[in-house]
């Protein structure tokens, strides 16, 4: 199942044309149920600008139902009303809710619902059902869950009623489900999202009350499908956190509620993203069906790839939520940072079929009906320098299309920063990327040649033999940031990669960009290594950026159960022989933290040395040596350079970077350079390079 999340794809509030590539996209990979974006049953219910309204939702709706039908997918319409967790700045409408208590967040105070603004609620639910149906959908999902009024007249938090809607707390669910079921008949499916445990003991839903409720609510005859899920107005990060919190972490709560669910199917929900993890629900009888929605964006090909014997193909999905997640306010359209595609299946579709094919597709046009392949290219070989994540995006893409490719490395394993910065709590999983790549390099026969520091000398000969060249060699640390300082400045990956170099006696980290570097960092030297730390930063809470992949709170959470020192609102003004000087931003107050290290996580620089030495235009860049910036736009841009050497346009009205010489390839340059004068073979199979680079180690 491909759950209901926000996309940002609407135009005004309608399901887009993006929306159905997207859906279509998951359709044809295999997924058996698409719960569509959900959308409001009320115009004043506007809980993020983009979010879909109900009443213009159907030409919408039935473009996805027309898109799905090819693979009989099943496709819902979710539908929901989110009362006190909306916001007016839309609207510019009072919110309404069970009782007039103020979201945790917003902090904005909500109107109480009278008995006809609750039963003009029901009727919209049942009007936008019947536009569904009207649609051609096979169903509804109805919203109970994370961010909905459902769950507000459900919850002690927030419904603090005297009537009869406070008196029975399933009133207003029952209503809904009725009236749905009513206008929509016995044969059109109707689902339900609902929260049973909102991490609020004190008054909100717990376990223990919601297991009669979902009795209650599955013996009425109403509901077909019900969803178990945890999250409240306290937690919402808790429906799909990152992966500080573990896979399948809804197992037990799921398990507890099909238990009393009689005969109506119970979906498993929460960061499952494992198939081996996936299947062993369904064995154990903790669900009927398990929604993966962030693997799916991660890899829209999954369920075929398992169908097909692959699962070794399948694109790990990191549960970073560093671009899946976008309730926001700078409105970021869904994407992913394994797959750069999704979300963008109908604006720049070459993308989308760089990653849906597979060594054993037929080369195909990327227009033609059901592609699944990259055209054969006859070009020239290409060499790509540098193995990290954009390096070997670039060069699978390029030999899938066909190319002779050979990646060469100066490190002594493939992965780059990516690789280095995956460690700590909740980050090892960052990883997984940097080995599928890998991975997937080496079914393809790539060869990647690590320990191979490479010269501009080199890559004019490369050039001049033929070659089309790739440089994705990462960024560099700002040596000179402290050029003052008394004390060693480290760089973070460094003493990520070796934290036995660090100093004896107490550590500075100091953070002026406030993601993900610092803070795990901070937590880990901390936890893992008993070191005494103080993270300074000049925000007035640590971590920042973490607002925008849910972790926030937590992640300071955890800092502080930890032990590190947190020096908020901080400024560096010098570093000595055994302290950092500080700041405050607000008063000026200077102040010392004791350090015998500083560890600086401030902005790197691009590691551009070699293209400049080289000077030809004609070398393609990406990722971080084009500017720092996260693994999202590294994949980005080494799978568009790749479709540019492979004669493809991407997004044609994007600026796009000029294409590089195509040349016929002309003795190997790598065999020239051998130390030992022993060449490699004259020709090479597709997706090798002409021979190995002697003196090197391949991996």
């Amino acid at each position: 199942m491909f759950g209901p999340h926000e996309t940002n794809l609407a135009r005004g509030r309608a399901i887009s044309d993006g929306h159905a590539a997207y859906y279509r996209r998951r359709a044809a990979g295999g997924a058996g149920v698409i719960v569509t974006e959900t959308a409001s049953v009320t115009a004043n219910d506007w809980p993020y600008e983009r979010a879909p309204l109900a009443a213009a939702c159907p030409p919408g709706w039935e473009a996805v139902a027309e898109a799905c039908a090819p693979w009989s997918t099943l496709v819902l319409a979710g539908l929901g009303h989110s009362g006190s967790q909306g916001s007016s700045a839309y609207s510019q409408e009072v919110m309404w809710a069970p009782s007039p208590v103020a979201d945790v967040v917003t902090r904005e105070p909500p109107a109480a619902l009278d008995e006809d603004g609750i039963h003009q609620i029901v009727a919209a639910f049942g009007d936008a059902a019947v536009l569904a149906r009207g649609s051609g959908l096979a169903g509804v999902e109805i919203d109970a869950g994370a961010w909905s009024l459902l769950r507000q007249f459900l919850s002690g938090l927030t419904n603090q009623r005297s009537d009869r809607f406070g008196q029975d707390r399933l009133l207003m669910i029952r209503l809904v489900l009725e009236e749905v079921r009513r206008r929509v008949g016995p044969d059109f499916v109707v689902a339900l999202r609902l929260s049973c445990d909102e991490l609020a003991p004190w008054a909100g839903i717990t376990p223990e009350q919601a297991a009669p409720t979902v009795a209650a609510i599955t013996g009425w005859g109403l509901v077909d499908m019900l969803t178990v899920i945890k999250a409240g107005p306290f937690s919402t990060g808790a429906y799909r956190p990152d992966a500080h919190i573990p896979e399948s972490f809804n197992w037990d709560l799921c398990r507890a509620m099909r238990a009393v669910a009689g005969d109506v199917p119970v979906v498993l929900q929460g960061s499952v993203v494992d198939p081996g993890r996936a299947s062993a629900a369904l064995g154990a009888g903790v669900c009927d069906l398990v929604e993966m929605t962030r693997a799916l964006i991660a890899d829209a090909r999954l369920v075929e790839k398992l169908r097909n014997g692959r699962p070794d193909a399948v694109r790990p999905c990191l549960l970073c939520n560093q671009a899946c997640r976008v309730r926001d306010p700078r409105n970021p359209i869904v994407s992913c940072v394994v797959d750069p595609a999704s979300g963008h299946e109908a604006d720049e579709p070459a993308l989308a079929v760089a990653a849906d094919s597979t060594p054993a597709d037929p080369p195909v046009h990327p227009g033609a009906a059901g592609a699944s392949g990259l055209e054969a290219s006859s070009g020239p070989p290409v060499l790509v320098v540098g193995a990290g994540p954009a390096g070997l995006e670039c060069a699978t893409v390029l030999a899938r299309g066909g190319r002779q490719v050979r990646v060469v490395e100066r490190g002594q394993e493939p992965g780059g920063a990516l690789r280095r910065a995956a460690v700590g709590p909740g980050r090892s999983r960052l990883g997984s990327i940097c080995e599928w790549l890998a991975a997937e390099a080496h079914r393809l026969g790539l060869v990647i040649d690590t320990g191979v520091e490479v010269d501009a000398g080199m890559l004019t000969r490369a050039r001049r033999d033929g070659w089309q060249v790739v440089l994705a060699t990462g960024a560099r640390p700002v040596a000179d940031r402290y050029p003052t300082a008394a004390l060693p400045v480290l760089d973070p990956l460094a003493v990520l990669g070796d934290p036995g170099a660090l100093p004896e006696g107490p550590v500075a980290v100091i953070d002026p960009v406030g993601d993900a570097v610092a803070v795990n960092l901070a937590e880990w030297l901390a936890t893992d290594h008993g070191r005494k730390v103080t993270l300074i930063c000049p925000d007035p809470v640590a971590g920042t950026q973490l607002s925008r992949t849910g972790d926030l709170a937590d992640a300071n959470g955890r800092l502080q159960r930890a032990g590190v020192q947190r020096r908020l609102r901080s400024l560096v003004r010098s570093i000595g022989p055994e302290s950092v000087h500080i700041e405050d931003c607000w008063t000026a107050e200077a102040s010392e933290v004791a350090a015998a290290a500083v560890i600086d996580c401030g902005h790197r620089l691009p590691d551009e040395a070699l293209y400049q030495a080289v000077g030809d235009p004609g070398i393609a860049r990406a990722g971080d040596c084009v500017a720092p910036r996260s693994a999202l736009e590294a994949v980005l841009e080494g799978r568009r350079v790749a479709l540019r050497l492979l004669g493809w346009a991407t997004a044609p009205a994007r600026a796009r970077a000029a294409v590089p010489p195509t040349t016929s390839a002309a003795t190997s340059w790598a065999d020239r350079d051998s130390p030992t004068g022993s060449p490699g073979p004259a020709t090479a199979p597709v997706g090798a390079g002409p021979g190995p680079m002697l003196g090197s180690t391949r991996r």
